[in-house]
């Protein structure tokens, strides 16, 4: 009897390097490929503005057109729904006979428990659910410690898995399986979503184009092209520009790009090139992504509560005036104004802005640093919920920080990084 799997992509909207498909295609003799828009993820946020914001959507809807188009090309299509998955899947389940669900695995407590309902429900209708791991440099299954067992200090962790680490090979683009009849269905745009349209602004750094293709093009050229890898270590807390940093965050959040596949890269290029502290660095910066990613895995649902994972007990404010300010550029602090503005008007922010913008929000106005968080996850076209709330709780004393009160005194990183002021000038006018 011939086999239908159904693939629910998620945040591994890509085909080359993707387990979950891979395995699908390997497997069965129809594949169904599936993407949901959870409304959860557009409704609002008590604080008033949406879960995801319109620059954040519009890469997420750019990435799921593209991984449409692609499949189309090949013979197939991918079938998009609108509502909550754990009641969508099921449905196309009964009516079409499957025999499995293949997925990718997850880590964060919401998403976890959408995870088991969907298995739940599945299981009652015994349509079979497996689950990849599609996310990390280091297979879970590679990791020399139990996640359990995880250092609460990245250096730690990071001398343990170097040691004698394994990162895996690649998994190559399968061969297309037919597409039983099915309606496509429509892929939502900001209106449909309620979300207002996006109005560029010629201050943007980069024009983020969202898809697999696009990602291995902002790898190519930030590798190769302009050859910056070999200065990635000096430049990466620059704050203009498009070339002081790789900008891949956003292709990483929503699975455009594999971290497996940059690390291949860059071990390709330190062949082929040079090898120094800069080629090492991006790989350094992805075993971060990995430590948070193993970390909420670890943590679960405390990774966003106030003490956050170090249990620690801070009397937060809740100055919704001055969360207020601060959420849009107006705290007269000009480079906490700057970067502000530059997120609420891009969607992006450099990794030493929302440094100091998070500390100034806990450290100088003792506000709550799940505000914060939330606005991050609301506005960050590269938003990544166990990077964002992990560093969030960083930066704000209840993380895996080393140190205690770890403090961004603005004016000397002001002197320190924007010594001409050039990038104070270019958000705020003065």
């Amino acid at each position: 009897m011939p086999t239908t799997i159904l693939v629910w992509f998620k945040n591994d909207l890509r085909l080359l390097d993707n387990e979950t498909w891979y395995r699908a295609c390997q497997q069965a003799d129809c594949v169904i490929p599936l993407y949901v828009f959870d409304p959860r993820q557009f409704a609002p946020h008590k604080l008033g503005f949406p879960r995801s914001g319109s620059f954040r959507t519009q890469f997420l809807i750019d990435s799921v057109t593209a991984l449409r188009e692609e499949l189309m090309q090949k013979g197939s299509n991918l079938i998009v729904r609108f509502g909550l998955p754990e009641f969508i899947i099921p449905e196309i389940c009964a009516k079409n006979k499957f025999s499995h669900v293949f997925t990718s695995s997850e880590v964060a407590s919401e998403e976890v428990s959408i995870l088991n309902a969907l298995t739940h429900i599945l299981g009652s209708k015994e349509v079979g659910i497996q689950t990849f791991a599609t996310s990390t440099l280091i297979h879970p299954e590679d990791l020399p410690i139990a996640v359990t067992n995880l250092p609460n200090q990245f250096t730690l962790f990071r001398k343990q898995v170097e040691r004698d680490w394994t990162i895996r090979q690649q998994f190559e683009k399968p061969e297309i399986k037919p597409l039983p009849q099915l309606e496509p269905g429509i892929i939502p745009n900001l209106n449909l979503l309620g979300l207002p349209a996006i109005t560029p602004d010629h201050r943007s750094v980069i024009t983020y184009k969202g898809g697999e293709a696009a990602a291995h093009q902002q790898l190519k050229e930030y590798i190769w092209d302009k050859d910056l890898l070999k200065v990635y270590k000096e430049t990466r807390n620059g704050l203009i520009g498009a070339d002081y940093s790789s900008k891949l965050s956003a292709a990483l959040a929503v699975g455009c790009i594999s971290p497996r596949t940059i690390y291949h890269e860059v071990k390709k290029y330190e062949q082929e090139r040079v090898t120094n502290q800069s080629t090492y660095w991006l790989i350094f910066e992805l075993l971060w992504r990995d430590y948070f990613r193993f970390g909420a895995q670890k943590y679960g649902s405390m990774i966003f509560q106030g003490h956050g994972i170090s249990n620690k007990q801070i009397n937060w404010k809740y100055d919704f005036e001055k969360f207020n300010a601060w959420r849009l550029g107006k705290t007269g602090v000009d480079f906490v104004d700057a970067n502000m503005k530059e997120l609420l008007l891009t969607g992006f922010m450099s990794n030493r802005g929302r440094q100091n913008v998070a500390s100034f929000l806990t450290k100088d106005l003792g506000i709550d640093w799940r505000w914060g968080a939330a606005w991050f996850e609301s506005q960050l076209i590269d938003y990544d919920v166990c990077s964002n709330w992990l560093n969030w709780a960083y930066v704000a004393g209840v993380g895996n920080d080393p140190r205690e009160d770890r403090y961004f005194n603005i004016e000397s990183q002001v002197k320190k990084y924007d010594p001409d002021r050039l990038y104070v000038k270019l958000w705020m006018g003065k």
